[in-house]
């Protein structure tokens, strides 16, 4: 585990992660601050009451995505997996070849 600082609303907080979750977590955090700013906009709610709407807002958008057959990470691997392999497969018939 490794130590990362990080901000959100100009505050400064340090959190650990996995060396390889970093990227994730940073994107995480961008995305969080814009939600958290957006809110402080529209509502001009602070502290508790800005970090439970900002929380509802994310859980919600999620929950709609999800129920309108969002985007399905897995099945995306899948096929890229598959398409990968179908690729070396005709590039290795194109090195017989030749």
């Amino acid at each position: 585990m490794e130590t990362l600082d990080i901000k959100l609303l100009g505050k400064e907080y340090q959190v650990s992660c996995r060396p390889d979750e970093r990227e994730g977590l940073l994107a995480a955090v961008e995305f969080l601050d814009g939600k958290l700013a957006d809110v402080t906009r529209r509502t001009g709610s602070t502290g508790e009451r800005l970090a439970i709407m900002t929380a509802l807002n994310v859980a919600h958008e999620l929950l709609q995505q999800q129920r309108e057959g969002g985007f399905d990470l897995q099945a995306a691997r899948r096929r890229i997996g598959l398409m990968t392999a179908r690729l070396d497969g005709v590039l290795a018939q194109q090195e017989k070849l030749f």
